[in-house]
């Protein structure tokens, strides 16, 4: 019995936290889970509230890119108990500076997607206007590259056609690695 009184069945922790059946149940293989897995008549799994709170956590380190071997090693530590605590605030300080991380390229992503909303903004007002100047909207600009990288282009040649194939806006594109081969749209 959980601390409320009620066993949960494995489809009522699947329905609780948006997981499906199949992957609590290799969560439960990949030993994510902190507490095994009780077992009740007839062999059926047995869930208790406390597993509910850890798979919630656990949800959220997915989420924010943690790997599955790095909940399972936090996994570990946590039923290790005390003398753990120490490693287990490494590897969260590391996972909290990589979701930071993230969330610095994707700002630096989003101020890109404002300034290109807005060129086209100004671009469709001036059409609306009367005042078509050309070929379409061409600023100097700051592009976010595939790493999320900021780097500096002309945006050339984008005649707002947004969204056809191959489109980048014009903007210079850094590798992953940082490496030269700079792609842009021709």
């Amino acid at each position: 019995m959980t601390e409320n009184g009620k066993d949960l069945s494995i489809g009522e922790v699947a329905t609780r936290t948006g997981l499906s059946i199949d992957t609590l149940r290799f969560y439960e293989r990949e030993g994510i889970l902190a507490n095994p897995v009780r077992r009740g008549p007839g062999g059926r799994r047995v869930y208790a509230e406390h597993d509910i709170a850890w798979l919630d956590m656990c949800i959220v380190l997915r989420a924010s890119g943690m790997p599955i071997p790095a909940i399972r090693h936090y996994t570990e530590l946590a039923r290790a108990g005390a003398g753990t605590e120490r490693e287990r605030l490494g590897i969260l300080r590391e996972h909290q500076d990589r979701v930071r991380s993230q969330i610095d390229q994707l700002h630096r992503c989003l101020d890109l997607i404002g300034y290109k909303v807005g060129v086209y903004e100004d671009y469709l007002d001036e059409v609306e206007a009367g005042e078509e100047g050309g070929a379409g909207p061409g600023r100097e600009a700051t592009g976010c590259g595939s790493s999320g990288e900021v780097v500096e282009g002309r945006d050339e040649g984008d005649t707002g056609n947004a969204g056809t194939a191959g489109d980048t806006g014009g903007f210079e594109t850094v590798g992953v690695a940082g490496g030269g081969g700079a792609d842009t749209e021709g």
